[in-house]
């Protein structure tokens, strides 16, 4: 299959996921030319300085004019005031995407805002790293992960296959699946470990008991990979949780459940239901490796990029 090939992308915003985007563009030939663009002038300084691109805007809709691909990554809760601020520039034909881990809400935020003869596929990448900003970005970021699809009734099936071989060329397998379905998905494997990490490490540091240098003084690797994922930008965090609020609730209840369960068999010193789920659980993560989606190492098996700091 032909590697595609645009003659100008649009990235609006330009944290690990649209800097990761800008290095893979440039190294597979993907863009004629790519525009950047971020209302922040420091992000934006710091971009062309690294190079990321070909021209750079703090206008969002100077960047998405004349472009056949417009990608928005910024956190879901912005996703509606950029649609509403491009849309007047978007040419026919074009194909509008987004990277956000919720879709129910950005597709209601987007859409209405999406001109006629616009292909507006609706995206999720699931890669990233606990880095954020323009320098976290790297060109590996997507290889071998998973690239999902949420798209709306009548979607084109030619624009949806070229913006498919635009994630594989970025080293993506995808999907597509119910936008529903995705939020229900994301709820358990990604959004509520990050809260849950959130939540362990906002109890540790609230300890009176222990003080926080001793925290920090004696992580062992439990706590320490725990600190990986509450070092995740708080903002898209907190839009996540309000954007997909319903699934993530859901996903909470069923944890509180079987918490409740794992507190009383330690309670009552069950230890054939602890060994039980323990072995089921180690079996989770076995499969995860199998499935070439992690590597059997420490700190939650994250591979780090060339040049990458281990942190």
């Amino acid at each position: 299959m032909s590697t595609p090939h645009f003659d100008r992308i649009a990235l609006i915003g330009i944290g690990l996921i649209g800097s990761s985007l800008a290095r893979v563009i440039r190294r597979e030939g993907l863009a004629g030319h790519v525009a950047i663009a971020t209302r922040s002038p420091a992000t934006l300084k710091r971009a062309e300085e690294l190079g990321l691109g070909d021209s750079y805007h703090t206008d969002l809709a100077e960047a998405a004019r004349d472009a056949d691909l417009v990608i928005v990554s910024v956190p879901v809760g912005s996703s509606g005031e950029v649609a509403q601020a491009i849309a007047p520039v978007l040419k026919p034909g074009a194909i509008l995407t987004d990277v956000g881990s919720t879709k129910g809400s950005v597709i209601a935020q987007m859409a209405p805002h999406v001109p006629a003869g616009v292909h507006f596929i609706p995206g999720h990448p699931l890669a990233g790293t606990e880095k954020s900003g323009p320098d976290a970005g790297f060109a590996e970021l997507f290889r071998n992960r998973w690239c999902i699809f949420t798209p709306l009734p009548g979607t084109d099936p030619a624009a949806l296959e070229t913006l498919s071989a635009f994630w594989r060329a970025c080293g993506s397998n995808v999907d597509t699946m119910d936008p529903d379905h995705h939020d229900k998905v994301l709820a358990i494997v990604s959004h509520l470990p990050h809260i849950i990490a959130y939540n362990i490490v906002g109890t540790a540091d609230d300890l009176q008991t222990v003080t926080k240098s001793e925290v920090i003084k004696y992580s062992a690797s439990g706590f320490r990979d725990f600190t990986r994922l509450a070092a995740s930008d708080p903002t898209m965090w907190r839009d996540v949780c309000l954007h997909n609020r319903d699934a993530i609730l859901e996903m909470l209840s069923r944890f509180s459940e079987d918490l409740a369960s794992l507190q009383r068999a330690i309670r009552w010193g069950e230890g054939d239901k602890l060994f039980d789920l323990f072995s089921r659980t180690r079996a989770v993560r076995r499969s995860i490796i199998e499935a070439g989606q992690e590597v059997d190492a420490p700190d939650f098996g994250r591979q780090q990029a060339a040049g990458q700091p281990k942190g």
